[in-house]
């Protein structure tokens, strides 16, 4: 996948914490850690689970996860 957005970190997946249609994503980068707020649908469809390597690209207002 190419993407334009240039402000990107690659880490691993430590958490997932679902609360309804909402999940919060914890992912370790260096040098520590990141947090994003996502749907359960896009944790399902990108099958995400910890251990799972991401990368976080980050606009001034979110952070989105590709896998």
């Amino acid at each position: 996948m190419r993407i334009s957005g240039r402000n990107k970190l690659t880490g691993k997946v430590s958490e997932i914490k679902t609360d309804g249609l909402i999940s919060q994503v914890k992912v370790t980068v260096e040098p520590g850690m990141i947090t994003s707020v996502i749907t359960k649908g896009a944790i399902d469809e990108l099958e995400l689970k910890p251990g799972d390597s991401v990368t976080a690209l980050i606009k001034s207002t979110s952070i989105m996860i590709c896998k």
